[in-house]
């Protein structure tokens, strides 16, 4: 059984994935932004932690990093204002990253987007360029590093039931429930042949665990 420690502990994934690996006997650790998100993390079998990654150093990172198995990065800023979601989503994740080899922690599982490729196609004056910008920019540090990193790179998210099966590198926007989305990181978690591999992924017909296993 493993410490996981998950950024961005109140999101909708997140918040899916900690009772899946509470379950499997894990000890999850989850960081959040806001206090007021505590009780709803705690009610998941997570420990919540409050801190702001925003603004948390290289050291600090290190500091609430260290002690721990797996890093899993759901953080993000929601989109909506290009400086924060580069200070999120490109910054902060990088210096996650420095920051669990600096504390020895080497597995780091990222949570990213289908089309999080150097050549996204995102025209710069789009309003959603900054995440497509920094998602990659992210991911390319992740795969550069000396992690055991996975990146999950799912398509549109909704909000429908399970249904533990996925299509990988699916056509089109490659819809699929957040719930299916938590599965696949607790099962890449789980399973050491998705270290160092790119999987982008949408709803399918084919078993999560087999679909992932390469």
């Amino acid at each position: 059984m493993a410490r996981i420690l998950i950024f961005g502990g109140h999101g909708k994934v997140a918040l899916l994935l900690e009772p899946l690996l509470v379950a499997q006997g894990h000890t999850v650790t989850a960081v959040i932004r806001n206090a007021a998100h505590e009780a709803e993390v705690a009610a998941t079998g997570a420990q919540p932690v409050v801190a702001d990654v925003e603004i948390l150093d290289l050291d600090q990172l290190t500091n609430l990093i260290a002690g721990n198995d797996v890093v899993v990065w759901s953080a993000g800023a929601g989109g909506g204002n290009p400086s924060r979601t580069y200070a999120v989503d490109r910054d902060a994740a990088v210096r996650s990253m420095d920051a669990a080899a600096a504390a020895g922690v080497l597995r780091y599982v990222m949570v990213s987007w289908i089309g999080s490729r150097a050549d996204h196609g995102i025209d710069p004056g789009d309003g959603f360029f900054a995440y497509a910008d920094a998602k990659w920019a992210a991911d390319a540090h992740l795969a550069a590093s000396a992690l055991d990193w996975t990146i999950l790179a799912p398509g549109t998210l909704t909000l429908d039931p399970p249904t533990g099966r996925i299509e990988v590198d699916p056509d089109g926007r490659g819809e699929i429930a957040r719930a299916d989305v938590a599965a696949v990181i607790a099962a890449a978690i789980a399973d050491d042949r998705t270290i160092g591999r790119t999987i982008r992924f949408g709803g399918g017909d084919e078993v999560i665990g087999h679909a992932i296993a390469g």
